[in-house]
């Protein structure tokens, strides 16, 4: 069973269990759902690798490349809030050379930013963007759809979870001959999940090509209820 309005789709299924005792029965059960809208979200981990002779050289041309692609963040109006940097590091690049061991052949700095885009309908020209602007020193590493406040679509799964398990104890106790009463307890629980990939990501010959399109993401909630059983009439 599902139901649906204008911000998405909601549906249940169940899972269940149940126990009692001779004088006041119980029901207990876990009802799952789910409910669906478009992300305002997007968070882009963006990376930059620069090799070099020394550290120093190797440092100040990560920095230099990393300040580039963050100043075309903000340019696009994405806030300082939303620019942050997420890993720094420095290491010896080595080479194995029979005969001759172990040697290092120069260094290489890296930079992580993680960066909050709160239109993404409008991300894949700010990418873009800052991919030009970091050049062949850029890696990005990943893309993230998700809600700024998932409260309302959370708030939807939950109604379909509490559904689902209506459904089960209502069965439940036509098939013990008896009918619910109270509600004696409530748990609820969001169903954590991997970050959600994007649907599509196409790249093309030129970084003005590429294209994202959120598509919808899901929140899922189980919630355990326990009922007491009452006799029919």
């Amino acid at each position: 069973m599902s139901s649906r309005d204008g911000a998405g789709t909601a549906v249940g299924q169940a899972g269940h269990q149940s126990d009692g005792d001779s004088s006041t029965g119980t029901v207990s059960v876990t009802g799952t759902g789910s409910a669906e809208a478009a992300p305002d979200l997007l968070v882009v981990s963006i990376g930059v690798e620069c090799r070099a002779g020394s550290v120093a050289a190797a440092w100040q041309r990560a920095g230099s490349t990393s300040d580039a692609v963050a100043s075309t963040f903000r340019r696009h109006g994405v806030a300082g809030a939303d620019i942050r940097t997420t890993g720094l590091n420095v290491r010896a690049d080595l080479v194995w050379r029979e005969g001759e061991g172990q040697s290092v052949t120069g260094y290489v700095a890296t930079s992580t930013l993680t960066v909050r885009l709160r239109t993404p309908g409008s991300a894949s020209a700010v990418i873009s963007d800052a991919v030009e602007a970091g050049g062949n020193d850029v890696r990005l590493n990943g893309l993230e759809l998700t809600f700024a406040d998932d409260a309302e679509v959370r708030a939807r799964a939950r109604e379909a979870a509490w559904l689902d398990a209506l459904r089960s104890a209502e069965q439940f106790a036509r098939l013990a001959s008896a009918r619910l009463g109270r509600v004696l307890s409530i748990t609820d629980n969001v169903t954590p999940h991997a970050p959600v990939p994007l649907p599509r990501m196409q790249r093309a010959s030129s970084v003005e090509a590429l294209a994202v399109e959120a598509g919808e993401t899901a929140v899922d909630m189980d919630i355990r209820v326990v009922w007491e059983l009452k006799p029919l009439g």
